[in-house]
């Protein structure tokens, strides 16, 4: 059975219209200036970046933090191999990466105090510790503190594209409004663009963009739309109608999103998988000036295996290893022959690691204190290993990264000032980004 198309709802198009960039600053704050000069600054910003969250938090001992001297309690199950960088080694079910990791930057040693999976994905998907704390949050604050792609959204200003953020293939625990994937306080005018279909479907689309010819006639829906959930804001959100049609009304938006224009063979390279086709998917998105694309791996509707292995991990990430191997390793390449990685960041990451020891039921539990993160493209320099873990992986051993300074290095690359102060829809401030950018990856 083939999931049904997105339909064609009040909250799309109120994502679709806010979150485009129109002349009109509809949060009542202001864009963030750009990054102050300095030596690793004067490269050029980037275009886009491709965020890859593997949720249910993957083992950073079982991928890229290998520990092969360790007791077998630790090491587990998987053989390490050599990659394109002497010295380094990886998982054994990452042989396509492996041979690409010259191009791409190991961050070893990334933590945060997040045990929960909800708290963590919030965490690691806004750079800023969650106010609720600890505790497996179900609902969005709207005061809360935005998801990276709309922060950079605002941040750029007149700069964005007139789509400027995507979420795809959907939203974790199928909850819209969870913390960590929405604008919170800078307000839906800078919400996402939710594909909530599977790529990989041979009738994949955006059912959104159809029958757009006959615009009178949406023109009449969108102003039947029920207002009573915008008190106040009746202007606002006619603004956020005219901003819809302009976009529905779009050819090259809606090319966009049309896989069947992408050759079979490099449909293949990427796999025939959820994962494969949404990075294909981001990728044509930020070939077309997209800014910002979150591709999530690892659903959670019961039906589809996540990242979360408190029992019989490797088998389990023997299944779900690959399939990402393939599909990040041809998002490299790809972006790499069309030219598009120097301005292109990719960054794949999940909200945590896994314990170092293996439990008695063959797994691994929840483990923030150290995991690893994946950076490509954007100017960073390949094959380098930033920081390290302790030698089970449970601790940082030298350089350890947040979530924040993650966060940071996102939004000083696209040349923005990470230590801004903006201002919400009520006037209060807040700071980009409260880490600092890993400027050592990023040579002039």
């Amino acid at each position: 059975m083939t999931d049904p198309a997105p339909t064609l709802t009040r909250r799309h198009l109120l994502k679709v219209a806010g979150g485009t960039t129109l002349g009109l600053n509809l949060t009542g704050g202001k864009p963030a200036r750009a990054a102050g000069p300095s030596p690793a600054a004067l490269r050029p910003p980037i275009r886009a970046c491709i965020l890859v969250f593997y949720y249910g938090g993957p083992s950073h001992l079982d991928t890229f933090d290998p520990k092969p001297a360790a007791p077998a309690e630790v090491r587990g199950e998987y053989r390490t191999i050599a990659t394109s960088v002497p010295g380094v080694r990886v998982c054994e079910h990452l042989p396509l990466t492996a041979r690409l990791l010259d191009r791409m930057a190991l961050v070893r040693g990334l933590h945060h105090p997040m045990r929960n999976h909800n708290s963590a994905a919030a965490e690691a998907l806004t750079g800023h510790t969650p106010a609720g704390g600890d505790q497996e949050l179900l609902t969005d604050d709207p005061r809360g503190m935005p998801t990276l792609g709309s922060a950079v959204s605002y941040a750029l200003g007149t700069r964005a594209h007139v789509l400027p953020y995507v979420a795809l293939p959907y939203t974790l625990y199928n909850v819209v409004q969870l913390p960590g994937q929405t604008p919170g306080l800078l307000g839906g005018a800078h919400d996402r663009f939710q594909v909530d279909r599977d790529p990989s479907t041979p009738d994949f689309r955006i059912s959104a963009f159809d029958g757009t010819a006959d615009l009178s006639g949406r023109a009449a829906l969108l102003r039947g739309l029920d207002d009573a959930n915008l008190p106040g804001q009746a202007a606002r959100a006619e603004v956020y109608r005219d901003r819809a049609l302009q976009l529905l009304a779009s050819p090259e938006v809606r090319r966009l999103f049309d896989l069947g224009k992408e050759p079979r063979r490099l449909r293949e390279r990427y796999g025939r998988h959820r994962l494969g086709q949404s990075l294909l998917l981001a990728r044509r998105l930020v070939e077309g000036g997209v800014n910002f694309v979150a591709a999530f791996d690892g659903q959670t509707n019961g039906q589809d295996a996540n990242w979360d292995s408190h029992e019989k991990l490797f088998p389990r990430h023997r299944e779900l290893i690959p399939p990402s191997d393939q599909a990040l390793s041809a998002l490299i390449e790809d972006l790499d022959a069309r030219g598009l990685l120097s301005s292109t960041l990719v960054v794949a990451l999940s909200e945590f690691g896994r314990t170092p020891r293996i439990n008695k039921n063959a797994g691994r539990d929840h483990w923030p204190d150290c995991y690893a993160a994946v950076l490509a493209g954007g100017g960073v320099t390949g094959g380098a290993v930033y920081g390290a873990s302790d030698k089970i992986g449970a601790y940082p051993a030298a350089d350890p990264v947040t979530p924040a300074d993650l966060a940071a290095t996102i939004f000083w690359r696209f040349g923005i000032d990470p230590a801004t102060d903006v201002r919400d829809q009520t006037a209060r401030p807040f700071r980009l980004a409260t880490g600092e950018p890993l400027r050592r990856l990023f040579p002039s």
